[in-house]
């Protein structure tokens, strides 16, 4: 009995070295983007300056990643006083009963070697609905990676069913994420499908 008490005791403070860690990853902010494009009469498309974003891994394996994204609304900028004014309104993002716009992921899929669907949640106006961003991923060398994301809504799904005067607006908004990672920590990243970008047999962003 003391023996056995003893080895579980030395499997909890000394883990088995072989034992996978959790991977890691920062982003860089000043190397990424969140960017929107509405059809237009008048071109409406523009950045959102303040942000957060964080990638997560409870274990190597990919289909345990959550990614989530918040968004402050007040922050757009379309280059244009006008419409920034416009959008930030009660009409659109409604910015000071709603400050945030989010999306926080339910289900990360590798649907190819460089290329993944995450189900999530996004949220606008707080009205929540179920969207699907469309990943692709580039190595860029030096333990960094390039995520490029793209995801289409309808704004009226939100409650933004209104227009700006003396411009007709499409339903549909195209999103585009473009996001810089490192790996700073933990196990190499394994994919069910090897990224292009390996040559060798075991598929990770180091």
């Amino acid at each position: 009995m003391r023996l056995t008490v003893l080895c579980l005791l030395a499997s909890t403070v000394f883990p088995p070295v072989s034992r996978a860690q959790a991977p890691v990853f920062v982003i860089a902010p000043e190397h990424s983007t969140i960017k929107f494009h509405v059809k237009a009469s008048v071109k409406i498309a523009g950045k959102f300056d303040k942000w957060d974003a964080a990638l997560t891994f409870t274990n190597p394996d990919e289909a345990t990643g959550a990614l989530e994204i918040n968004i402050q609304a007040a922050s757009v900028d379309t280059g244009s006083g006008m419409k920034n004014g416009k959008l930030k309104n009660k009409d659109f993002f409604d910015v000071e009963q709603n400050p945030l716009v989010t999306f926080k992921s339910t289900k990360f899929v590798q649907t190819g070697p460089n290329t993944f669907e995450v189900d999530g949640d996004f949220t606008i106006r707080g009205v929540a609905n179920p969207e699907k961003l469309t990943l692709t991923v580039s190595r860029m060398g030096s333990g960094s990676a390039e995520i490029k994301g793209a995801m289409v809504f309808n704004r009226k799904d939100y409650g933004m069913k209104k227009g700006i005067p003396f411009m007709s607006i499409a339903d549909h908004v195209d999103v585009q994420v473009h996001l810089v990672e490192k790996q700073i920590s933990g196990s190499p990243l394994a994919f069910k499908q090897k990224p292009a970008w390996h040559a060798d047999s075991e598929a990770t962003f180091r």
